[in-house]
């Protein structure tokens, strides 16, 4: 009896179909029918069709929705057992210029991205892993930080904060790769020290793994092979608009903030943008505190439909305490001391200020159809004054164990105040669609001026006391500290590049990409009167094949060359020239529905076998000694697996996933102990991030989001050989291990109305332990639980 009890409920239920199309008739795909009030729903097909079956007999009101139009409803009475058939129209919404997902602008190429990859491609249609994050997902996850914003992006993870000053981001392995801010660097350190910024005047932050040399330069600078993180300003908007909000939150933080915008002129030839924040906070930890104040206008103008060209300015002063966090209390196990947060190793009078102010100028003029010419200046003035408080376990007694046991520090005052200045001129040929027979080329020929003066006064630093953690630790300076300047080291680099990219079509399937770039560079430092002069030769080859629309397989070769050791000697006194690192990279790049989800899988491998190393020799009773010379040689190899899923599953659940497997090796080296990790690097990293949005109904415009973070344990420190003097790493003793933690945050937002919107944030809600440090020296907790709330107003 229960088949034909079943068969009678199945034929007394109603069938819902129909057609969605635009408003010239065309079939909307992928547009998503839904009944308010019920969980049925589906989506288009190809030719705009729909069909709900099952559905209860009764009066529902049926929406049709697609991102970039305006939603469609209609009241429809379903009888059961009969189909009932429907049509909607979905219309463009008005005055919308583009509609910003989590990863940018579907069909389009993200903002100020060219800058780095200096061809007007999107990101799934270059050889080059690249992820974009929008303001959009920034605003949606409260994000305040760099390191906040690239945790959305497998395999980047924080490197270190150095006592909270800075954020240093690496990839693949390899230690701080470069930050810059519209393609200009910020801090001239070569070696990835970090930077600092605000959220508020960020369009996105792009990131472009792996070898960058094609586009940006040598090893030693921009052309790291970890990559690149680009920080992308917003930019002047032809339309009226802006917003004004409030934050609120845990220890203390007050910040305000707005973002307006819109035309100058009647004919919209001419278009501002600015935006400000002021922030006040203080820390968990006591005695530290925040003040910054962050200002970006900008200026566009479009004399005619050929031609824009656009003024930036952003200047940010940071002003903050400086945070030792806390000591291991041995150096060859994991014992780091839990530092209640009442206590705070420095002094009152500490404080790191940072001061930077950012330009930029970009020209684009439109030569016809197919060609275009770019030229750009950015120019980035960074001033560090600071006073600090350092720790030392003091000196080492003859069986070089320290003479303070673990739980006593010695305290020092060092002062600095670093002058950086950063200049880039770039020049652009641009093609696009340009045909040579049956071949369809997309090309850039160009060149690029860089310049560095870094001036860096030398304090010096005087011991002030011996602290122990598990007492009361003083907080006043027992004496005035040092102001006298025992030396400045000032150096200048500049660099020249020309390069040539192209990227070739022979069928709509398949394409391959070629390309190279000369670069040199001349260095001058005070601290050794000598002038280093370099150049070096970088190629680029790929292919990519599109076996399906929105699918695009990839594979590439490029390498990056280092000058910065090219004048070591060997034991001939020759010089051994640059090193050079290869990179292996592939992988497959997909949109679907509609550019709307975004998967990509990206395989790579990264050898260093051209490395000029120090020599080592073994003595009468078998110790290493470091020579007086070096050879050419060793291997230290990357590789590893990072997978990506980024987009807008369904009409209103955005997700991003992703996972990266790092494996990073000492192979063959003459100063790490082999199969040894770099320090800092973790084998594993995971990101998730869901963001539901109700659309209609009771609950319409609600926002309910969360995440989960994970980075894997990584060495506290690189692993030397017996005998071997670096970084004053104890030699032959394996490091530790940070250990791994998960982070859980979550967000909850209302649009009360078409003007007023509230967000509430809770990062951290289960309250996880972990640590960021950089050696031993800086041992950051990671924040502890905190709340926040957003008030904000937008306006027409």
């Amino acid at each position: 009896m229960m088949p034909g009890i079943l068969s009678a409920q199945h034929n007394s239920r109603a069938t819902l179909t129909g057609k969605v199309t635009d408003a010239n008739g065309n079939p909307i795909e992928f547009a998503s029918v839904v009944l308010e009030g019920t969980s049925f729903g589906t989506m288009t097909q190809e030719d705009g069709s729909f069909e709900l079956n099952r559905l209860p007999a009764g009066t529902y009101k049926a929406h049709a929705l697609l991102l970039g139009f305006e939603s469609s409803a209609q009241q429809v009475t379903l009888n059961s057992g009969e189909t009932t058939t429907l049509s909607f129209t979905l219309l463009p919404k008005s005055n919308q210029i583009a509609e910003v997902e989590i990863f940018g602008v579907p069909d389009r190429q993200p903002e100020k991205l060219d800058v780095i990859t200096r061809l007007p491609l999107k990101p799934s249609d270059q050889i080059q892993s690249i992820s974009v994050v929008s303001d959009r997902l920034i605003r949606e996850q409260g994000a305040l930080t760099i390191t906040d914003v690239t945790r959305n992006v497998p395999g980047v993870y924080n490197f270190a904060t150095y006592g909270n000053k800075r954020e240093s981001i690496s990839s693949r392995g390899f230690r701080g790769i470069p930050v810059v801010k519209n393609g200009v660097r910020i801090n001239s350190d070569f070696r990835g020290v970090g930077v600092l910024t605000d959220m508020e005047g960020v369009e996105s932050i792009q990131v472009m793994k792996g070898a960058s040399s094609i586009t940006q330069g040598v090893a030693g600078d921009l052309g790291s092979p970890g990559g690149i993180v680009n920080i992308v300003t917003k930019t002047p908007k032809y339309e009226k608009g802006g917003y004004a909000s409030l934050r609120v939150g845990s220890f203390g933080q007050v910040r305000p903030s707005f973002d307006v915008y819109g035309p100058l002129n009647q004919s919209r030839t001419v278009a501002f943008r600015l935006n400000a924040a002021l922030e006040r906070a203080d820390s968990y930890r006591k005695g530290v505190s925040l003040e910054k104040f962050y200002i970006n206008p900008s200026l566009e103008w479009k004399p005619d439909d050929m031609t824009t060209l656009t003024l930036e300015m952003d200047h940010m002063n940071d002003s903050r305490t400086p945070d030792l966090g806390t000591i291991a209390l041995t150096d060859d196990t994991y014992n780091i001391y839990s530092l209640p947060f009442e206590k705070f190793l420095g002094f009152t009078t500490d404080r790191t200020i940072t001061k930077n102010t950012t330009f930029a100028a970009r020209l684009n003029r439109k030569l016809s159809d197919n060609y275009n010419v770019r030229a750009a200046f950015f120019r980035s003035n960074l001033e560090v004054p600071e006073v600090a408080t350092s720790l030392s376990q003091g000196k080492r007694d003859a069986d070089g164990n320290f003479i303070l046991p673990g739980n006593q520090r010695q305290r020092s005052i060092t002062q600095s105040n670093r002058m950086d200045k950063n200049t880039v001129v770039q020049l652009d040929l641009i093609g696009q669609d340009v045909k040579t027979g049956f071949i369809k080329h997309t090309f850039q020929t160009g060149m690029d001026f860089r310049t560095t003066n870094l001036e860096l006064p030398t304090y010096a630093s005087t011991i002030m006391d011996t602290i122990d953690v598990y007492t009361d630790i003083p907080n006043t300076m027992p004496k005035p500290a040092p102001s006298k300047i025992n030396s400045t080291t000032i150096s200048n680099e500049a660099s020249v590049g020309f390069m040539v990219q192209d990227v070739m079509e022979f069928t709509p399937w398949a394409k391959a990409m070629l390309g190279a770039r000369y670069s040199t560079t001349e260095s001058r430092s005070s601290a050794n009167a000598t002038i280093v002069r370099g150049d070096a030769i970088n190629p680029l080859a790929g292919i990519i094949l599109t076996p399906y629309k929105g699918l695009n397989v990839f594979a590439s070769y490029t390498n990056s060359t280092n000058p910065r050791t090219a004048t070591r000697l060997d034991k001939d006194g020759n010089e051994l020239g640059n090193e050079r690192i290869d990179q292996l990279e592939a992988g497959i790049k997909s949109d679907w529905l509609d550019n709307r989800l975004r998967f990509n899988l990206t395989l790579y491998k990264i050898n260093n076998r051209n490395m000029n190393i120090q020599a080592v020799e073994r003595d009468a009773n078998g110790v290493l000694i470091q020579m007086p010379y070096y050879i050419k040689g060793g291997n230290d190899e990357r590789k590893g697996v990072e997978v990506e899923l980024v987009g807008r599953v369904l009409q209103n659940l955005e997700l991003i996933a992703g996972y990266a497997r790092i494996s990073a090796k000492y192979k063959e080296h003459t100063t790490f102990v082999e199969g040894s990790s770099p320090l800092n690097t973790p084998d594993h990293t995971a990101n998730f991030w869901a963001n539901y949005q109700v659309q209609y109904g009771t609950f319409k415009g609600l926002s309910l989001g969360g995440g989960v973070y994970y980075v894997g344990e990584r060495p506290i420190n690189d692993w030397t050989k017996a005998g071997i003097d670096y970084h004053e790493i104890t030699p032959g003793q394996k490091p530790w291990n940070l250990k791994a933690y998960t982070t859980v945050n979550l967000q909850a937002s209302y649009q009360i109305n078409k003007s007023i919107g509230l967000r509430l944030l809770a990062n951290n809600i289960l309250d996880a332990s972990g640590y960021n440090a950089y050696r031993t020296s800086f041992i950051n907790p990671i924040e502890p639980r905190n709340v926040a709330g957003v008030l904000t107003y937008k306006f027409n």
